[in-house]
């Protein structure tokens, strides 16, 4: 008989969990038993929001605070998890930033940041966590990409650049983890529902989805799913994997 709490006695680590899709993943993994590390980089009040919701429903959480574009600041941080929890058994590289611009008039600044936080920040998160993890012989790692990466889009060249980067990443460390029982994919989101898509003027909104064959914009609730999956025992012989939930926009 299946448990009802399949991540019972996990810890997981979900960066950028205070908002949007982050707070939804990291709701879903408390759902599913998990001891929920909500990491945040400015609104600690947005990440005490999720956890305040976790315990509630009677999950265990708990936030820190760090900028995932620092090396230095992501060891700190998961020390400060290792020292209180002894374990690490689950990543999710989800914080992510995008600043759109045509690029000739995209300031070096702007590309320089989208690359440090989308794709040099799961690399210093991933191999925080793999240190524990190699050790263990066990450990899931889930990098949220983008449809983006896979397809391009004007305006959006560095936002692209990162989170096709943030897919090689992921081939890559998958066959260097495999032999220890270490597994890493990818889901790569297509239009989701959010703060951010809600700014969209109903023209654009319109237009775009006449490109999705589903007719609608993704919710949260569809890519959480997706990412838990990564993490239950029944993904355990899957690696290196890139799971898109765009609704058909890419194929």
């Amino acid at each position: 008989m299946c448990c009802a709490k399949p991540l019972n006695e996990q810890v997981a680590i979900v960066t950028g969990g205070g908002r949007g899709i982050g707070r939804g993943i990291c709701l879903k993994l408390a759902e599913l038993g998990a001891t929920v590390i909500v990491n945040y980089s400015r609104s600690q009040s947005a990440a005490d929001e999720v956890i305040q919701q976790i315990t509630t429903a009677g999950g265990k959480a708990m936030a820190i605070g760090f900028d995932v574009a620092s090396p230095d600041q992501v060891d700190e941080g998961f020390k400060k998890v290792m020292d209180e929890f002894k374990r690490i058994d689950i990543l999710v590289n989800n914080a992510g930033i995008a600043i759109d611009s045509l690029a000739m008039r995209m300031k070096t600044e702007d590309w320089q940041k989208q690359i440090e936080v989308n794709l040099s920040g799961p690399f210093y998160c991933s191999r925080a966590a793999i240190k524990t993890m190699i050790k263990a012989r066990y450990g899931r790692i889930v990098n949220i990409s983008s449809v983006i990466g896979e397809m391009g889009n004007a305006g959006q060249s560095a936002y692209a650049s990162s989170k096709a980067g943030l897919i090689g990443m992921t081939k890559s460390l998958a066959k260097e983890l495999a032999s220890r029982g270490v597994t890493v994919n990818a889901v790569t989101p297509g239009f989701i529902a959010t703060e951010m898509t809600a700014t969209m003027t109903e023209d654009n909104k319109n237009k775009l989805l006449e490109q999705i064959p589903l007719a609608r914009l993704g919710e949260v609730s569809d890519l959480v799913e997706a990412v838990a999956f990564f993490t239950l025992p029944g993904a355990g012989y899957m690696t290196g994997q890139i799971l898109g939930v765009n609704g058909g926009l890419h194929m």
